[in-house]
């Protein structure tokens, strides 16, 4: 069940993502932004249903962080093609992703997860950057603020001192996106080194 709510939000994000094409149409804004709630609420519903039904594994983590890699990676792109955020956002996410995602899977080979219980992360101050609930829980928010923010900014009809008031909160939550991404990325990359030394050894 928790597998398969991590699958049916990557769904749901690519019908609201397409649904923001049709500039022109107010509904398909609404119902792409009820999507994109959905989607979001998703993300913790998969792992919480994981864990009271005892379905934590492997598989259900690379799906999890399979679907925020789509999720992210399908709005930040469709923000810039927009032109509504600078093209240089979608490039350090995708960047970051493949970079930890690469480093990730030398874990897993290790029989190590990204996080939790007997996750590739020793160091205490790594752990709580990149697993901590905090630091999850903040950059999930500071993403869905910024999508469902932009959304909401750009419906067709929207008064414009409402737009631009909401386009701010919109920018100010992609910006704290970023920079949450690239510090919650850092500790993968400094938990890594240990694989490749004891392969050098």
């Amino acid at each position: 069940m928790a597998n398969l709510i991590s699958i049916s939000r990557i769904f749901l994000i690519f019908i609201a993502v397409g649904l923001l094409y049709f500039k022109e149409c107010a509904a398909a804004y609404i119902v792409s932004l009820i999507l994109t709630i959905v989607a979001f609420s998703f993300d913790g519903l998969d792992g919480y249903v994981a864990r009271k039904r005892n379905e934590v594994s492997k598989l259900g983590a690379v799906l999890d962080i399979m679907g925020d890699r789509i999720t992210e990676y399908a709005f930040w792109i469709m923000l810039a093609h927009m032109g509504w955020i600078p093209v240089v956002f979608p490039l350090i996410v995708v960047s970051r992703g493949v970079i930890t995602d690469s480093l990730r899977s030398v874990a897993l080979e290790h029989g190590l997860i990204p996080f939790g219980k007997g996750s590739m992360l020793d160091d205490s101050v790594c752990q709580w950057i990149c697993g901590s609930k905090f630091m999850k829980i903040s950059y999930a928010v500071a993403k869905a603020i910024a999508f469902t923010f932009y959304i909401i900014a750009y419906i067709p009809g929207m008064p414009e001192v409402w737009a631009w008031c909401i386009l701010i909160i919109g920018a100010l939550s992609a910006e704290i996106a970023i920079l949450l991404c690239v510090l919650r990325g850092i500790p993968v990359i400094f938990e890594s080194r240990k694989f490749f030394v004891k392969e050098e050894n």
